[in-house]
């Protein structure tokens, strides 16, 4: 078998970078409304991880950020006239679709889509769907750029195929990866799929949480594995414990986070837990991997804890010895019961034997960590080859993206700010570079005929 990588491809924060408190059931979010941004921070954070992981030996990539404000998504609302009138009448009657429009919720690629490697499709290419998102507003208007840039991305129709966003109604609510973890003894051999949802859309006969939504749907979940050509033998579908999303955990991926033959996961992620584990353990035996279960127990860090310091939202990373590495932010040091829990984790001899911290407080305030910023892909040797390679990251691309945010970033932004005109001709100008930059060619509204 040829060799084969997990590559992470983190989103570039963009140019408006801000703290509208959109997301409800996303308690960071909804905590720092208002509070005054930096953009060019945030991204240099960003960055600044991606150099970290690729000096460590990982294969590293950059997900391009999404023309804000969203002008066509504003007109499309009533709003008329030339670009700066469509800000200022937005501005002026409706607020909140401005903020809504501004936003840059794409640097979380962890929802840009869902990714099935050609291990485990049924024609043997790499496949990708974008999530629709539409459980909200700001975040279901990205998904047309998304797949502009994925296409541009992973182009070779040999290697990649592409899947429109599923129907943009609640029944099929889609979250993309931030739900979905494969699990596989190596990254070129044939895995599990591993979907998690929050709701059925059609059987009554379950649960669902009571204060916040569910946003991923059981159906939505179904439909990608067909869409993507898995079989039943290699699919797992578990339902989130509804009451941890009424206390704030809107996606898996702050619940729970796999990699390799190991699911690191809290006490009260799942429904029937013990059922699930089972199954996760006899499909995986079917493909000669051995399934391990790290469960945090809920004496030990309980969900508030969890969500609080993002422990979950983390990385977890297979190094060359063997054993994992998890990625975890500032927040987590600074949380005495996860940072208690995490010493005895990585001394008690088990696969995660070591804990990295990053500072990413400009996304962790928007309620996104180390796992929200970025999408994962299995990808064969010959496949890594046809990726566009402008966005595999390099010291050289580093040093360019550094100087680009230097050159177009704010350094603060606020909520009156997004009425600024100007802001909107600054992220295409920025953008605009960016095509360039990583070879993308044309993928923004802004750049279509």
């Amino acid at each position: 078998m040829s060799n084969a990588f997990e590559v992470n491809f983190d989103g570039l924060v963009g140019p408006t970078h801000n703290y509208g408190g959109l997301s409800y059931g996303n308690v960071a979010s909804q905590s720092n409304s208002n509070v005054a941004s930096s953009p060019k921070e945030a991204a240099k954070q960003g960055l600044a991880k991606m150099k970290a992981l690729m000096e460590m030996g990982f294969k590293q990539g950059v997900l391009a950020p999404q023309e804000r404000p969203d002008v066509n998504a504003l007109r499309s609302l009533g709003f008329a006239g030339t670009d700066a009138q469509v800000i200022a009448k937005a501005a002026k009657e409706a607020m909140p679709l401005l903020v809504a429009s501004c936003s840059a919720s794409s640097m979380w690629t962890a929802n840009a889509c869902t990714v099935s490697p050609s291990a485990d499709t049924a024609d043997g290419r790499v496949h990708f769907t974008a999530a629709n998102l539409n459980c909200k507003f700001h975040r279901s208007i990205e998904h047309p750029t998304t797949s502009r840039v994925l296409g541009a991305m992973f182009a070779d129709s040999q290697h990649f195929a592409h899947h429109a966003a599923l129907p943009a109604v609640g029944q099929f609510g889609d979250e993309g990866a931030a739900n979905h973890t494969r699990f596989c003894k190596e990254y070129g051999a044939a895995g599990v799929e591993f979907f998690v949802y929050g709701r059925s859309a059609f059987d009554s006969r379950l649960p669902a949480p009571q204060n916040y939504p569910a946003r991923q749907t059981l159906e939505a979940s179904q439909a990608i594995a067909r869409l993507h050509g898995l079989s039943e033998s290699g699919v797992v579908y578990a339902q989130q414990t509804p009451a941890v999303i009424d206390q704030g955990v809107f996606h898996n991926d702050v619940i729970a986070v796999g990699n390799g033959e190991v699911l690191f996961h809290h006490q009260d992620a799942f429904l029937n837990s013990d059922a699930v584990m089972a199954e996760l353990r006899e499909k995986l035996a079917r493909v000669g991997a051995e399934f391990h279960s790290v469960c945090v127990p809920r004496d030990a860090v309980g969900v508030d804890d969890a969500v609080k310091s993002y422990l979950f939202n983390s990385q977890l990373l297979s190094r060359g010895d063997g054993s994992m590495l998890l990625i975890v932010p500032e927040e987590c040091r600074n949380n005495s019961n996860v940072w208690n829990y995490l010493q005895q984790l990585t001394s008690s001899n088990g696969p995660i034997r070591d804990v990295k911290v990053f500072d990413l407080k400009q996304s962790m305030q928007n309620g996104g960590g180390p796992a929200c910023l970025r999408l994962r892909v299995a990808l064969k040797e010959n496949e890594l080859a046809a990726v566009n390679q402008g966005v595999i990251m390099t010291p050289a691309l580093y040093d360019t993206l550094t100087v680009w945010v230097d050159k177009h970033y704010r350094d603060r932004l606020t909520e009156n700010d997004l009425a600024d005109p100007n802001l909107l001709i600054e992220c295409r100008t920025a953008l605009d570079e960016l095509t360039q930059i990583l070879k993308l060619g044309s993928v923004y509204p802004f750049q279509l005929p």
